[in-house]
């Protein structure tokens, strides 16, 4: 090709000195009001996600420390009581609050059986086994209420990572129609007269994709986080019950 004619299709490809730049706002402003409503709403996506986002990152890092801390006092006390008084000091964290409806329901346990008169072995190994089993289910239900507390909210960034694109897909053909329809009604069917309505309505894919990809990011990392720390729930549970079962086998002499 002439290195010539080359230089000028470049030229003539390119924005002219002085003239119109790419400006959103005015594409917007410019748009239906089909496609505005669409980009209103993928505000709405695009702020909710973000606040939820912060708030989520500061949740799921303080639970996270918060935990640490605790088991770090839970291994390193002699003493359940003093470790229950200790957890008041954890309300963010998802194991301090399992071990105190744990400790709540073995002190109820304590409280009944003190009723009992004069209780035979028998009554003592029966009453272990209750112990056991009605500490274990309140563990997994208290543990299954923080896992449910800390994933709450990640739903709607799932929501908005799935259906944001096809919300501003949507607004996109929706302008692209009405463009089409003003060519139909002029006659007029130049690549000046069709560009301009064509971008303001490909902003809306822009727009969905802007609110969606954040969304997704954060509804992953959120997810791989509460995982962890499900872990932890499910491993606290776990020695727990195998401390308490213990102590049970020291008091009835086996």
């Amino acid at each position: 090709m002439n290195p010539e004619l080359l230089s000028v299709m470049l030229t003539q490809a390119g924005a002219p000195e002085g003239g119109p730049s790419l400006n959103i706002w005015n594409m917007v402003m410019g748009a239906g009001p089909m496609v505005k409503l669409v980009m209103l709403l993928l505000l709405t996506f695009s702020v909710v996600s973000w606040a939820i986002i912060i708030s989520k990152a500061m949740q799921l890092s303080r639970a996270r420390r918060e935990s640490y801390q605790f088991l770090d006092d839970f291994w390193k006390s002699r003493s359940l009581a003093t470790i229950y008084n200790d957890s008041e000091k954890y309300p963010a964290s998802p194991v301090a609050q399992i071990f105190r409806v744990g400790y709540q329901e073995l002190g109820r346990l304590h409280k009944s059986r003190g009723e009992i008169k004069s209780p035979s072995a028998a009554d003592n190994q029966s009453w272990d086994r209750v112990t056991l089993d009605t500490v274990q289910r309140a563990l997994r239900r208290s543990a299954a209420a923080e896992a449910t507390r800390l994933g709450r909210t990640l739903s709607f960034l799932a929501t908005t990572g799935n259906t944001t694109p096809f919300i501003g897909l949507f607004g996109t053909v929706w302008g692209i129609m009405g463009s089409f329809h003003n060519i139909g009604l002029t006659g007029a069917a130049s690549l000046a007269t069709v560009a301009p309505g064509i971008s303001e309505a490909l902003v809306a894919t822009a727009a969905g994709l802007g609110a969606a990809i954040p969304a997704v990011v954060a509804f992953n990392h959120f997810n791989s986080r509460v995982r962890v720390l499900e872990s932890e729930m499910t491993n606290f549970v776990a020695d727990f019950l195998n401390i308490l079962e213990r102590d049970l086998l020291k008091r009835s002499g086996v």
